[in-house]
């Protein structure tokens, strides 16, 4: 497998958080604190595929590479196809990684655990679940979970399916899903080739159209759950983790 190129959307026009890539955390823009801890993970090309020019700009000029890509892309996803047939047509990077711009607290070192889950050749994709630790986490529809069974020593697990309700019954880990995806980068062209499935309507989950559509994701389990900016209120959080506590 060659280096993976690893892709970060972002989008000034978010519903609950408008202009969030660019919101202030610790003196610098959220985007620059992911694209910084991809860069710093070493695996391959980081290249934030943004919907506006001002993100490119920011971009740039922190000395990051940035691409532009059509502002009515539907979602992450195709925003990362587009950039890997922009920044890389020959196809020279086989594995696509897509890294959400809204996860300031991401580690480096998850970008290591994802490619490791790629080296499994039965995977048509790659990603992250953390155990969830108390019965709010577990209960938030907020919070995706993960239907998976790592056998003892396991490094990586087959996903059977994803819910925003408490799967799977019974005792035991549950598993809370990190939104960041390894692709290769066939299953990604067709991926985004397919309509909109019933069951990703449904829960409102776009992983499930790979799954109704016969591809396997396996996930790479870490520590701890990285938490998404969604909100003012997780602004705020990530403001207080990283350092500058803005009001």
């Amino acid at each position: 497998m060659t280096s993976p190129l690893v892709i970060i959307p972002a989008r000034l026009a978010s519903t609950r958080l408008p202009g969030k890539p660019l919101a202030d955390i610790a003196g610098k823009p959220m985007v620059l604190h992911v694209m910084e801890a991809a860069q710093a993970a070493g695996i391959g090309p980081v290249i934030v595929a943004a919907a506006d020019q001002e993100i490119c700009d920011v971009v740039i000029n922190a000395g990051g590479q940035a691409c532009l890509t059509p502002p009515e892309l539907p979602s992450g996803s195709d925003r990362a196809w587009h950039a890997a047939q922009l920044v890389d047509p020959a196809g020279n990077h086989d594995l696509i990684i897509n890294l959400q711009g809204d996860l300031p607290t991401f580690a480096p070192e998850h970008l290591h655990t994802l490619a490791r889950v790629m080296d499994n050749p039965a995977y048509d994709i790659g990603t992250l679940v953390a155990p969830i630790t108390s019965d709010e986490e577990k209960t938030a529809f907020s919070v995706v979970k993960v239907a998976c069974n790592f056998r003892e020593n396991a490094t990586s697990a087959l996903a059977l399916y994803f819910s925003r309700n408490v799967i799977p019954w019974g005792e035991g880990v549950f598993w809370h899903h990190v939104g960041v995806y390894g692709w290769r980068r066939e299953a990604l062209r067709h991926f985004i080739s397919l309509p909109e499935s019933g069951l990703e309507k449904r829960e409102k989950l776009e992983q499930l159209r790979a799954l109704e559509a016969g591809l396997c994701i396996g996930c790479g389990h870490i520590s701890h759950a990285p938490f998404g900016v969604d909100t003012p209120e997780d602004l705020e959080r990530a403001r207080k983790e990283l350092g500058n506590g803005i009001a």
